[in-house]
């Protein structure tokens, strides 16, 4: 509907169309023009491009306006960089990010984003939150509900808030399964389904011995058996221990960390600062001091998750700061503010900044 079709040799050389052995035949084919910045494979691609009938033309211009792509190359952000007229009309997003695959192939994943955005919209590369009620809707007595965990999520607490939504807290059963939770859990699950609670085991993947039982306990709930108010929730991260006739049959939820400290703010702001929400929007004397103090909080903690993609953190071993550890560092602010008469910003700082968080960081 208008928009510019992208053809398959574009798409293909996207993927890659040159290779090392390609790089001594294209400096033969044509020297390269600024060998100080610009490297072998990144000429090797430019002259490729010229194999694709809409950026020939484009492709062989380049040479003669080498330093409008330094200036692209030393950008920070070269995926928003214009290009000089009248490639900046002609060429689409696309096309453009092919000139970015070659000059600057590490912005190429958010050269992605910004094209996948515009042509599809944001929702489609911003993380979405957990809709437990979306996934419950597709639930019944007879299909579970699996949380599919990447590293560092949790859905336990969005799910405690649909269970306190549901008036079903109070007949919610928990176990985090490992050695020796199996009979416990086997019980639990069994009672469940005669009197119609909800049961939540979580990391089934540290359990692998007992899922073959779970899977006999589960192929036995129907319609027919179970009470009509049973719900079973499960989490674990992908395994092969897990059965995968519960897969076919349940209800599932990949849940992925978010990206980015915008999208960790958001993440915490709807996930964790629900809890609070009647004294963050009420009139107490605290609750301003609440707001801005909880605001740099979970940005501390979006900053500390953010840096995880440069290596593990973690003075002794590695850690995986989770929304668990800002939980109850948002609770201790509360606890004090109302505990003082002033604002205590000392004692926060000691126990938000260094038992919540550097303590964890050297495991105290």
């Amino acid at each position: 509907m208008g928009r510019p079709k992208t053809s398959a040799s574009e798409a293909h050389a996207l993927r890659g169309a040159v290779t090392v052995k390609d790089f001594p035949r294209c400096a033969q084919a044509e020297a390269n023009p600024a060998p100080a910045w610009l490297s072998a494979r990144a000429w090797a691609e430019l002259l490729a491009m010229r194999r694709l009938e809409r950026l020939r033309e484009f492709a062989e211009s380049v040479p003669k306006d080498i330093d409008r792509y330094k200036a692209i190359f030393d950008s920070p952000q070269p995926h928003r960089e214009p290009l000089s007229e009248p490639w900046q009309s002609r060429l689409d997003g696309f096309q453009r990010l092919l000139l970015l695959r070659a000059l600057r192939p590490d912005k190429l994943t958010e050269g992605l984003q910004d094209w996948l955005s515009r042509m599809l919209g944001p929702r489609f590369v911003e993380p979405q939150a957990t809709d437990v009620a979306t996934m419950f809707k597709d639930a019944s007595a007879a299909i579970p509900l699996v949380f599919v965990l990447s590293t560092g999520t949790d859905p336990a607490q969005e799910l405690f808030s649909f269970a306190d939504k549901m008036r079903m807290s109070k007949r919610l059963g928990v176990i985090s399964l490992g050695q020796g939770q199996g009979p416990r859990a086997e019980r639990m699950l069994l009672q469940a389904v005669e009197e119609g609670s909800w049961v939540f085991f979580q990391n089934c993947h540290l359990a692998p011995s007992w899922m073959p039982r779970l899977e006999q306990l589960l192929e036995g709930v129907t319609e027919d058996t179970a009470h009509r108010d049973f719900r079973i929730w499960l989490t674990s991260t992908p395994s092969p221990a897990f059965p995968v006739a519960i897969l076919q049959a349940s209800s599932k939820m990949t849940v992925e960390p978010p990206r980015g400290v915008k999208a960790n703010l958001q993440r915490a702001f709807m996930s964790q600062l629900g809890a609070f929400e009647d004294f963050f929007n009420s009139e107490h004397s605290k609750a301003l001091p609440f707001r801005r103090l909880a605001l740099s909080l979970t940005l501390f903690h979006a900053i500390v998750l953010e840096r995880r993609k440069f290596g593990a953190l973690g003075f002794n071993i590695p850690y995986e700061f989770t929304e668990g550890d800002l939980r109850i560092c948002l609770s201790q602010l509360r606890m004090f503010l109302l505990e003082y008469h002033d604002v205590p910003v000392k004692v926060g700082k000691s126990s938000g900044g260094r038992a919540g968080f550097l303590a964890i960081l050297i495991l105290w």
